[in-house]
């Protein structure tokens, strides 16, 4: 039986509503900033999983780390769009599932380096 890694799925499933706001901003003219989310918010799962095949622990580390870093600016992105008058506002289930990302994310790059 294989092991739920908790991790991975949020990060896809975060990547799935990314995408699926990005596409409002297009709808909405909003490319700039679409493709800049999109991109940073689909690559914090891409980073994750390639974690997973890692060559080595710091390797490992390395590439949680740039997850954690396109974390931080797919907050950012969204925080411009829950500030900005003219964008519609991204759910508050998406940035409660990005928390939860980047807090796990902390949690492993700590417990990590410990070992």
């Amino acid at each position: 039986m294989e092991r739920k890694n908790e991790i991975l799925e949020l990060s896809f499933e975060l990547a799935l509503e990314i995408i699926e706001y990005s596409e409002l901003l297009e709808s909405n003219r909003k490319y700039v900033i679409a493709r800049q989310l999109l991109k940073s918010g689909t690559s914090i799962g891409a980073n994750i999983r390639e974690a997973q095949s890692s060559e080595s622990r710091a390797d490992f580390i390395h590439k949680l780390k740039i997850a954690h870093k396109e974390a931080e600016e797919t907050d950012y992105w969204l925080l411009l769009c829950e500030k900005a008058l003219s964008y519609p506002s991204p759910s508050v289930q998406m940035k409660a599932n990005l928390l939860s990302i980047q807090k796990l994310l902390s949690k492993i790059i700590s417990s990590s380096k410990l070992k």
